[in-house]
């Protein structure tokens, strides 16, 4: 008998070629809608940075760093469970539904009463009615949890992408009105509750599922031994979150927290443009193959290959070229976030793997080695930043670098054990991939310095150098990552065709 969890379409996916044709058009679907929203969302900042001051985003950035607590209490790691568990049925789901609700009204409630204090202890007492506003988001993304993680074990990657991406797009119109009608940090509230609603309301609607009344202990039991390393990792991300947006509130002003949080938004879209789209795929088809060593390590070769192959040009692209980039969508009042956005995007390259390697140890279903590994790493982050914020905000960006490289060498030592494979064949892979950042990366600072005219000139052409010259170094250095690369490069079809017939002629 088939369990809720699982559709026809799942089952048929999880099959040899089928099960990678999904894994493809998944990834595929939820890039396109990543570069729809990030992109449409820049255009948006882009207005309202210039209709809300560096004061109100602070804000709102003091208000928001509480939400991940109450989504990830609400979920209790529920999302994640659904995804790698063998074969959830309807108690399962229903068990684990009426638990999180009753976890999410307690939260609320408190966060709700305490949010006054809250914002006292982050140095923002303004952000205590905008937290009060913002809670109205938890019962909808408590509806949303378990009909989403049916979603994804399905495989409807694109039903998903279709979601995020109109409601992301409804929500950025809701704030642009609402600023042009002077509402200041209230726009910023609108779209996060607009987003939120949206597509929490259409994945209730698409999953077909309704809980039962009904509650076992013994699988509540099962779900809490792998969802409490799930939650306390994301806890303990939220309190390095909570504590760098304390450490600089207070050492530098709201100001300063506004402009972090500018250049935090530019190195998310560019992240988030590849990186962030292969991750949730990932974890669904590396579930199906953990069974099977070789193929679980071909696997994760192939997609740690496609993340840096694709996502680093990008961030090369706004380490590159920020000062132009910085002005000319946000204005010249937010220059001070260009040093910035350089330090975080050289630090988003080295930790592009982090994404995959999370996905990695949750389908493996070793989620308590990722909860230590990330304890440590964001304990030394907070301290790194402690130690730098009397210098700046320079100084804490390039002290996320230091942290990003220390953790990545790290991170080769426990994947190596898990996948088959040695700490010298990821370090090789790493070498590689950075010594083709350095190359485009150096070829596009040269052009930036030498091309004059308008700012949109200006970027047009160093991203295309960029893009080229990592082409090319990719074919040079390591041609199976240039030919993965271009296969799920968002070009037209006969731009793709020449790119892999070059590959093929020059091999």
């Amino acid at each position: 008998m088939t369990s809720p969890a699982d559709a026809p379409i799942a089952e048929q996916a999880a099959t040899g070629e089928q099960l990678g044709r999904a894994a493809a058009s998944g990834a595929l679907w939820l890039t396109a809608q990543k570069w729809l929203v990030r992109l449409s969302g820049l255009a948006t900042i882009a207005i309202l940075a210039r209709l809300v001051s560096p004061t109100e985003f602070g804000v709102v950035a003091v208000a928001s760093s509480v939400l991940p607590f109450v989504y990830l209490l609400s979920d209790l790691g529920l999302s994640t469970y659904l995804v790698q568990a063998t074969d959830p049925d309807q108690r399962v789901l229903s068990t684990g539904y009426w638990l999180s609700l009753t976890a999410a009204a307690i939260l609320g409630g408190a966060l709700f009463a305490g949010a006054p204090l809250l914002a006292n202890l982050l140095g923002a007492p303004a952000a205590a009615s905008v937290m009060r506003v913002m809670l109205i988001s938890v019962p909808l993304v408590v509806l949303a949890s378990v009909p989403t993680a049916l979603l994804r074990r399905r495989m409807r990657f694109r039903l998903l992408a279709l979601q995020g991406a109109a409601g992301a797009v409804l929500a950025q119109l809701a704030a642009v009105l609402v600023a042009l009608e002077n509402g200041g940090v209230w726009a910023l509230v609108v779209q996060a509750l607009t987003s939120v609603a949206i597509t929490s309301g259409s994945a209730w609607i698409a999953a077909r599922w309704r809980p039962s009344a009904t509650f076992s202990r013994m699988d509540f039991v099962t779900m809490a031994r792998f969802g409490y390393k799930v939650v306390a990792v994301e806890l303990v991300a939220i309190l390095r979150g909570w504590a760098e947006t304390a450490i600089v509130a207070v050492s530098l002003g709201t100001s300063a927290l506004g402009y972090l949080s500018i250049a935090q938004r530019l190195v998310q879209v560019a992240q988030d443009l590849g990186g962030s789209a292969v991750a949730p795929v990932s974890l669904v088809v590396l579930a199906k193959v953990r069974d099977t060593p070789e193929r679980l390590r071909q696997a994760y070769q192939r997609a740690l290959r496609l993340v840096y192959g694709t996502v680093s040009p990008v961030l090369i692209f706004v380490a590159v070229a920020a000062p132009v980039v910085i002005p000319f969508l946000f204005g010249p009042q937010w220059s001070q976030s260009v040093p910035v956005a350089r330090g975080l995007a050289v630090a988003g390259i080295l930790t592009l793997g982090a994404f995959l390697d999370q996905g990695l140890f949750y389908a493996l279903g070793r989620a308590g080695r990722w909860l230590v590994y990330s304890s440590v790493t964001d304990v030394v982050t907070v301290g790194a930043t402690a130690l730098a914020v009397s210098r700046g905000l320079t100084a804490v960006a390039w002290a996320f670098v230091a942290v990003a490289f220390v953790a990545t060498v790290a991170r080769w030592r426990l994947v190596s054990r898990d996948i088959g494979t040695t700490e010298r064949d990821l370090a090789r892979l790493f070498v590689t991939q950075i010594a083709c950042a350095l190359g485009s990366g150096a070829a596009g600072m040269a052009v930036l310095a030498v091309v004059a005219g308008p700012s949109i000139v200006q970027l047009l052409v160093v991203g295309v150098v960029i893009v080229a010259v990592h082409l090319v170094l990719l074919r040079v250095v390591v041609p199976g990552i240039y030919r993965d690369a271009i296969d799920h490069a968002p070009v037209p079809a006969r731009v793709r065709t020449v790119l892999l017939r070059w590959s093929r002629v020059s091999a």
